[in-house]
């Protein structure tokens, strides 16, 4: 937006600190990023980070909660708290035309986690996943200055694969913590007990079973994810490609312990990720295939709260306008009204 506040060089600074004593894998991937996605980026995830460290530190999660949405409320209305997080957030929000839903349903997954709430099926933990991490997925799609969204749906998608594999990965260490993300239902017809697990977290091949399941899942959206990279920047697509990748590593650490993730934590080695980082900058064989496939249910908010603007077509990769024409087809097939 033209009358967008800038991002000022020293809050960015300030934000770039907040995230390198305590987000190191984000540091770490942002050097992927082009800077002109990498510094709104970087506002973006601290501001994210107070809300996360606001349910983890307080000493009361739902006061923390409150502030986090009165500070949300400041940065929309133009007028951000005095901190270099808030001012920068305001600036990217304002700029890049996030819709405050994205934001605000970051903080309600932070909440469903101060509640220390559990899921009744797989649906149900998508509404989470969508809350948690599809919402990041959506906002970074926005910073790379793609609001298509057959994009957006990729993007959810890819999100909510991470957040999965994150649950797979951490399963004991949740359990020790005293929560519960894998689905209840499942557990019930794996025959385990939630409370009795929780109460001595120790693996099992029902457990192990459960953990197959949700990375089976996992992969399912990781193969979805793959079409929209091809309607990404060039320049972001090696970054985004990357993140796919390790995550996905991540749950074939834990396919490869037998699916224990209680008994200990999948670690995918330095050397393997910069393998990883290193084939991601090659180009995928893969085009825009699939790229139409609509949002998880859950994840549908997420993409139909952003309005598409499109660049102009002579300004678009050839990868970019075929994935456009896909979803002009679908949006015709399904009988909407065509973007203008």
């Amino acid at each position: 937006m033209a009358d967008a506040p800038p991002l000022d060089p020293a809050d960015l600074a300030a934000c770039a600190e907040l995230l390198r004593a305590g987000s190191r894998s984000f540091h770490a991937a942002a050097l992927l990023l082009p800077r002109r996605v990498r510094d709104p980026a970087t506002a973006l995830y601290a501001f994210c980070r107070l809300g996360d460290d606001a349910v983890d530190q307080a000493a009361d999660p739902r006061e923390g909660l409150r502030e986090m949405r009165q500070r949300l409320d400041a940065a929309y209305r133009g007028a951000p708290m005095d901190h270099p997080a808030d001012r920068a957030f305001a600036a990217v929000a304002a700029r890049q035309r996030i819709p405050r839903t994205l934001p605000a349903a970051l903080l309600e997954g932070f909440a469903w986690d101060a509640e220390g709430r559990r899921y009744e099926s797989l649906a149900a933990l998508h509404g989470y996943c969508a809350r948690v991490a599809g919402t990041v997925g959506a906002m970074m799609t926005l910073l790379m200055g793609v609001s298509s969204h057959a994009a957006l749906a990729r993007a959810t998608d890819l999100g909510c694969a991470m957040q999965l594999t994150n649950i797979a990965r951490d399963v004991g260490e949740d359990a020790r913590n005293g929560r519960l993300y894998l689905p209840l239902d499942w557990l019930e017809k794996a025959g385990v007990a939630p409370d009795a697990f929780l109460a001595r977290p120790c693996f099992s091949p029902a457990i192990g079973l459960v953990v197959a399941r949700l990375l089976a899942e996992a992969q399912r959206l990781y193969a979805r994810a793959e079409a929209g990279i091809a309607l990404l920047p060039r320049d972001c697509r090696p970054a985004i490609r990357a993140a796919h990748r390790i995550y996905a590593e991540i749950g074939a650490e834990v396919a490869r312990a037998g699916f224990d993730s209680v008994s200990r934590r999948a670690v995918v080695s330095s050397a393997r990720k910069l393998a990883l980082v290193a084939r991601a900058r090659l180009p995928a064989l893969g085009g825009a295939e699939g790229a139409a496939a609509p949002p998880l249910p859950a994840n549908a908010f997420l993409v139909e709260c952003v309005t598409p603007e499109p660049p102009p077509l002579a300004l678009r990769s050839l990868d970019e306008r075929i994935g456009w024409a896909i979803e002009l087809f679908a949006e015709l097939q399904e009988g909407r009204r065509l973007p203008q």
